[in-house]
């Protein structure tokens, strides 16, 4: 396989392009960190070979992403789509295309790190909750247990040059306890930026949150010294609000956003959540507000197109289908 997307997945000439109108209070370019390849994928039924998995990541690099979540060090047992890890973080460690660009992994305890470590992992993930409940369905542990898991896994990962980065699960909506209280998930992010984390992740995981919680919790964050320049928003789409909130967040001052390409992904311990944010669709909004991300979508979706021929089912992506994509069959 080449590095480059080609067809099928090609979409079709003169695709058309949004209208850029700016907007005020906007900033003036995005990260975003892609989790296609780790949060999609994991989701998935059925488990991809590696050298697609291989191939997805040097796509989307070559699509413009500079920051690609590969994989999850975490058991197999729990997460079987993932147990090739190892020999996926191999391939990309020594693809050349790949130089430059930063390849995140999850880290859920020691172990993990000790693997990431070994491979040169250099900036690595730990994933609490902002909820009991979530907490022990996800970690079999409380709130308390997992932050102290985690504190000397972010502690040894900081000695050993690595980047950190916290996600937070359940931001705004639990499936078992409903609303979360600000102060709940302001606690938890503080534990993060304590123990080292660099930037924290606000998950929204079972995509229940509408703009007016997300200019909430921010403003909560904020109070109590954790700014938009260390935080990050990962909306899942179940209500078709992720793009709204994610406006919000940007009109906050939040710079980085999570997305999947095509749509991909879930979570495999909240049966409630479905895909996150589509990368081309937010490509979309942000192309029309003239905010620069690098990121070509024609490419893009062509990438998504290809890796839904792997999956055998068309693409989630509204901007993916719209571009005319081939996304479940190929020729």
């Amino acid at each position: 396989m080449t590095g480059t997307p080609e067809a099928p997945g090609t979409p079709a000439a003169h695709a058309p392009l949004p209208t850029v109108v700016p907007a005020a209070g906007m900033p003036a370019r995005v990260r975003i960190h892609e989790v296609g390849p780790r949060d999609g994928l994991q989701n998935e039924q059925t488990v991809v070979p590696v050298a697609d998995k291989a191939e997805f990541v040097r796509r989307l690099a070559a699509a413009g992403l500079g920051t690609v979540e590969a994989t999850s060090f975490v058991h197999p047992r729990w997460v079987p789509q993932l147990a090739d890890a190892a020999e996926l973080y191999e391939l990309l460690a020594a693809d050349p295309a790949l130089r430059g660009v930063d390849l995140p992994v999850l880290v859920p305890n020691d172990r993990g790190l000790d693997r990431a470590l070994e491979l040169g992992a250099r900036h690595v993930a730990v994933f609490a909750s902002a909820t009991e409940s979530f907490a022990r369905a996800n970690l079999n542990r409380t709130v308390e247990e997992s932050l102290a898991m985690f504190e000397p896994v972010a502690e040894r990962a900081v000695a050993a040059d690595a980047r950190v980065r916290g996600y937070v699960s359940m931001c705004f909506g639990d499936p078992w306890e409903g609303a979360v209280p600000v102060e709940q998930v302001v606690r938890v992010c503080r534990a993060l930026r304590d123990m080292g984390c660099a930037e924290i992740s606000l998950g929204d995981t079972i995509g229940v949150a509408t703009p007016g919680q997300v200019e909430a919790l921010l403003a909560g964050l904020g109070a109590a010294g954790i700014g938009p320049d260390v935080l990050a928003v990962h909306f899942h789409d179940t209500y078709g609000q992720a793009l709204s909130n994610t406006l919000t967040a940007l009109r906050n001052g939040v710079t980085t956003v999570d997305a999947s390409a095509g749509g991909l992904g879930g979570c495999p311990y909240a049966r409630s959540a479905t895909g996150n944010l589509a990368t081309e669709d937010l490509l979309w909004m942000l192309r029309g507000l003239g905010i620069e991300t690098g990121v070509d979508l024609d490419r893009l979706a062509a990438t998504s197109g290809w890796m839904a021929t792997r999956l055998g089912r068309p693409s989630p992506s509204r901007t993916v289908r719209a571009l005319s994509v081939p996304s479940h069959k190929e020729p």
